[in-house]
């Protein structure tokens, strides 16, 4: 079982294909390619920008390995990274657009999110509820109350004799 898609290519092919693709979608911000493509475009152009997150030389070299062109690998270190500096990860959305007229492939654009031109509009975060204050552990909850049995005072009991 393989881990990624082959796309009907030799494997020179196919990671030349790639690595143009990724390196045009930096560029570009958003390219429109077939399904299939884009669903492997996004897996490794995520890798990128956590290498531009990481900022250090051993990631720019690791990067530049793999990615064409200077002004991609210096939009990838300094706006890029800056974009997503708090986003732990989902930088691309893939939008299926159409079916391609010649061969029937189904078509779609991936596109970086949080840019500006979007085709849409990337959802709002979930807010962090309010933080509870800590229970006391002696206190009985609602429930335990609730279905407990009442208590028998001693001090109403008849006395003894």
């Amino acid at each position: 079982m393989t881990k990624f898609r082959k796309l009907g290519r030799p494997t020179g092919h196919r990671m030349s294909m790639l690595r143009t693709m990724v390196s045009q979608l930096v560029k570009h911000e958003r390219i429109e390619t077939t399904v299939a493509k884009a669903k492997e475009i996004r897996r490794l152009a995520d890798n990128m920008v956590q290498l531009g997150k990481d900022g250090s030389l051993s990631a720019a070299r690791r990067a530049a390995a793999f990615v064409r062109g200077d002004d991609v690998i210096h939009k990838l270190f300094t706006e890029i990274a800056y974009r997503y500096k708090d986003r732990a990860g989902g930088y691309t959305r893939l939008l299926r657009t159409r079916i391609r007229v010649g061969d029937a492939a189904p078509m779609a654009y991936i596109e970086f999110v949080d840019r500006e031109n979007e085709l849409r509009q990337s959802k709002p975060g979930t807010p962090q509820p309010p933080a509870r204050a800590p229970m006391d552990p002696w206190t009985r909850s609602r429930l335990s109350r609730q279905f407990a049995p009442p208590k028998e005072d001693n001090n109403s009991s008849e006395p003894e004799i």
